[in-house]
């Protein structure tokens, strides 16, 4: 990535080699990659790197645009201090609702708990999915269903309620992306868990 810098200043900014002009002068896009770093800097062509101290899983936190900055013989991007996402529903307002923007008391924005949840619940009915025809056709008066199949869509139901209460439970945004990060373990696990299998 590059910059042009003139006087002090970013004028452009490029993420591919292209061609370039800098005041009369027209350059051919594999300047950016033929020439030396310091044969650029000398034409006002400047490097780009960016910080990622600050950039934050975007599942979690909503991060600032990245703002650009001379830096010497460079150009640095930062990103702002990210915001975290509400874990719970943010509601209209009395004040939305006379703003037409929507009714009072209804969510208007889902939090990232309930969203967590919604995948936990998908996950266990897209598990016993499977099985559904044989816990139908034993209630509609067919054959049992076999036990090891009770037990075992009992299990997934009971590991759901466990991911969900521990979901519920979290203090905060990083609390909750916690649960889902895997240890050195062989083989590894992760807070939240895993689904039994059949």
């Amino acid at each position: 990535m590059w910059a042009i810098v003139e006087s002090g200043s970013i004028t452009k900014m490029y993420t591919n080699a292209k061609a370039f002009k800098i005041g009369d002068n027209q350059y051919p896009a594999n300047t950016m990659t033929l020439w030396s770093e310091s044969e650029l800097q000398s034409i006002g062509v400047y490097p780009v790197t960016v910080d990622n101290t600050k950039l934050k899983d975007k599942q979690y936190y909503i991060n600032t645009d990245i703002t650009y900055a001379v830096d010497g013989l460079t150009v640095k991007g930062t990103y702002g201090t990210a915001t975290a996402l509400p874990l719970g529903d943010v509601l209209f307002t009395a004040q939305d609702e006379t703003d037409g923007m929507g009714t009072e008391g209804e969510v208007k924005q889902p939090g990232i708990v309930n969203n967590h949840k919604h995948n936990i619940n998908q996950q266990a009915a897209g598990l016993l999915q499977e099985t559904d025809w044989m816990v139908i056709r034993e209630t509609e008066g067919g054959t049992a269903c076999p036990s090891n199949i009770k037990t075992w869509r009992a299990a997934v139901r009971t590991k759901a309620n466990t991911m969900t209460t521990a979901i519920d439970a979290a203090g905060d945004v990083d609390a909750l992306a916690a649960l889902y990060v895997y240890n050195d373990a062989t083989p590894p696990v992760r807070p939240l868990g895993e689904f039994p299998t059949l």
